[in-house]
């Protein structure tokens, strides 16, 4: 890291909602050059809130924002690339029916004389940038086919391919397997040994004191702390996050099963684009048992939730609730036929932490059962990465 002037300082930002709502309480922030600065909080603490304002998102009420020390207004997106900002989202911003290379170089386009697209051209220069951050990617695939961890990877790069050497990361691991995520890590240390400054926003806070040189913790729309993984630790960022002493350990105690409450057959679901993104599910679960449902957005656990709760028709299969079958009763009569829970969660460690039992879903169908002691990180997520049990 540089000691020079910070690439990016914001000071007193402010923002108020309708409502009161103070999202941002005059927080101050700096970036500096090859940086990677974590801003960890709860959700809600304003995190994301502080970051679309730096994008040109959100327009604050009070504040001044500097690039290398000069005070700019960003007054949109478009503003904020144009200052060598780019921010990849959550929720990914890339259109699904496109390629890789259409997706990157939109609004960016590779033109030949007379104006004709050079598709070639940005294919070739897509592939060299992936290349120098140490992963493949194929500019002619349809975004649609691609994994979240892969489609990730092309938020990334149409950021680069505009230029940013601010990169902000809203919870980018949310969604992504330990595999994944240590790969992501291994592109944002390349970023950074590039130049690239990197703002990443988590609310998780082994991976923080892993991934990060500087660590500014946000409660309730306030900085309440900022340090360096060397001089912290878990423990103590937990209790800057939620203001009180906080136990990292999750005590379930001893499940003792009984009866089976739920139960679903042969359950098949389409989704709105006519595919079968549940292909024969099979599971029980017993009373005084929760069943964990571990994998990534669009392997089939939403549908197969809006199944068992009434909020979806599923075209093939069978639902119980307590020996009773209610596949075609409506949501208000499975409210009063009884209650069973299930919990799916692309969060990985919170399946592990709560869960008596495990089950892994992968393109719609089951593929790993666990018992919870039983249950290693590693083998989980590689079956929720990619359906099977070895690398």
């Amino acid at each position: 890291m540089s000691d020079k002037t910070p690439v990016l300082v914001m000071r007193g930002i402010t923002k108020r909602f309708p409502g009161g709502t103070l999202a941002n309480d005059s927080i101050d922030l700096d970036l500096r050059e090859r940086e990677i600065h974590a801003l960890l909080g709860e959700n809600g603490a304003g995190k994301t809130t502080l970051m679309n304002i730096l994008y040109g998102l959100v327009t604050p009420d009070e504040g001044e924002i500097r690039i290398d020390g000069a005070p700019v207004t960003i007054q949109g997106p478009a503003d904020a690339i144009a200052r060598g900002i780019g921010m990849v989202h959550q929720h990914f911003m890339l259109v699904p029916v496109l390629t890789v290379a259409e997706n990157v170089v939109l609004g960016q386009e590779i033109t030949r004389v007379g104006g004709i697209l050079d598709m070639r051209a940005a294919e070739r220069r897509i592939r060299e940038l992936a290349e120098r951050l140490g992963f493949t990617v194929d500019p002619r695939a349809r975004v649609d086919q691609l994994s979240l961890g892969q489609q990730q990877r092309v938020e990334i790069l149409k950021a680069i391919y505009r230029g940013a050497r601010i990169l902000v990361l809203d919870e980018p691991t949310a969604v992504l397997t330990p595999q994944e995520t240590r790969e992501i890590f291994g592109v944002l240390r390349r970023l950074r040994e590039e130049g690239t400054s990197i703002i990443f926003i988590t609310h998780k806070l082994d991976e923080v004191l892993e991934i990060a040189d500087r660590i500014t913790v946000i409660r309730r729309g306030k900085v309440v702390g900022t340090r360096k993984p060397a001089e912290t630790n878990e423990n103590e960022l937990a209790e800057l996050m939620v203001g009180r002493a906080v136990s990292l350990r999750v005590d379930r105690g001893q499940s003792h099963p009984g009866d089976v409450m739920l139960e679903v057959i042969g359950l098949r679901v389409l989704d709105d684009r006519r595919h079968e993104v549940c292909q024969g599910v099979d599971l029980t679960v017993r009373s005084g048992e929760i069943v964990g449902i571990a994998g990534v957005g669009g392997n089939g656990q939403d549908e197969l939730v809006e199944c068992v709760v009434g909020l979806r028709k599923p075209i093939a299969g069978t639902i119980r609730l307590a020996g009773r079958d209610i596949t075609r009763l409506s949501v208000e009569e499975r409210r009063d036929a009884g209650v069973a829970v299930l919990l799916v969660s692309a969060e990985l460690d919170e399946v592990l932490d709560l869960s008596d039992r495990i089950l892994v879903m992968y393109r719609g169908r089951i593929v790993g059962s666990f018992a919870a002691a039983e249950a290693q990180r590693e083998k989980v997520g590689l079956l929720m990465a990619t359906g099977e049990a070895r690398p």
